[in-house]
């Protein structure tokens, strides 16, 4: 949850209106639950289907997921949602799979409609258990992938509706470390957009939303502290720091995460950036 679109640079993502929203490619992720025990986990949350075709099509989606392969583990879910449809959990794994394919299509019309697709699964989940803080959570995602792809009024509209979901995310659980995360990536990339970009997109399409590099420190050392295993906590906390003018903790970060086993399809390419910030510190 790679191509250059998913790591998008400073210039990219929100154009004149918030550069740098290559998060949204990391938190794909936000749709999945990182340990393999993932299929334990769902046979507890859906009683009597041990043993049953679902069963087994959910077991094959996980292990595809678990290699990182996102079109068989779509396959798999699909079928699965055909035999039990309405089920929040297999909607929002659907949502992911097609958030990640988003970006490997050729045209940016099929880029779109992926993304859109996981927006409308997405949404779907939602509407069955609001009260699921990763599902709402994956609209914030969604709308990122949406906004990579789209105009700048849109890119601004949708910078609101991430900020407003991954916040709603957090009142249902506050203790949802990727919660802060992308609040702490958010906070840091809005509120380093020059003055020129945020001049004209306030011209142009109405006032940026508030934010602070302090603000994204915050719940970037949240985000570590509460899922410490994670090593794009610290390399974002890094990028922080750095954004802050604190070059030393910078590299500590920095340094922490690159140490850290990569797990994610993600891993690399967020370890790539990190080696190339402590390139440029030395």
């Amino acid at each position: 949850m790679n191509s250059d679109s998913q790591h998008v640079t400073t210039t990219s993502a929100f154009g004149l209106i918030c550069p740098g929203y290559r998060l949204l490619a990391y938190f794909n992720r936000m749709f999945q639950m990182r340990k393999f025990h993932f299929f334990v986990v769902m046979m507890g949350l859906l009683p009597g289907l041990r043993g049953t075709e679902v069963d087994k099509l959910l077991e094959e989606a996980t292990v595809a997921e678990f290699r990182q392969d996102s079109r068989q583990a779509l396959e798999k879910f699909q079928q699965a949602d055909k035999i039990r449809p309405n089920d929040s959990l297999i909607l929002q794994k659907i949502a992911r799979q097609y958030s990640d394919l988003a970006v490997e299509q050729s045209t940016v019309e099929d880029k779109i409609r992926y993304a859109q697709t996981a927006l409308d699964y997405s949404q779907r989940a939602v509407a069955l258990d609001p009260h699921d803080p990763v599902n709402v959570l994956s609209l914030a995602v969604c709308h990122g992938k949406l906004a990579l792809f789209s105009s700048p009024r849109d890119r601004v509209r949708y910078s609101r509706l991430i900020r407003n979901e991954a916040e709603q995310a957090l009142a249902l659980n506050p203790n949802y470390a990727w919660a802060h995360h992308v609040l702490g990536r958010w906070n840091c990339e809005v509120a380093t957009v020059d003055k020129t970009s945020r001049f004209f997109a306030k011209l142009l399409f109405g006032e940026l939303p508030d934010a602070s590099v302090a603000e994204g420190i915050k719940h970037l050392q949240r985000a570590t502290e509460l899922d410490p295993g994670e090593l794009n906590h610290w390399l974002e906390l890094g990028f922080a720091y750095l954004a802050a003018g604190q070059p030393e903790k910078a590299r500590a970060q920095w340094t922490r995460g690159l140490g850290m086993p990569s797990r994610g399809v993600h891993d690399e390419p967020a370890k790539q950036r990190a080696r190339e910030g402590l390139a440029k510190l030395d």
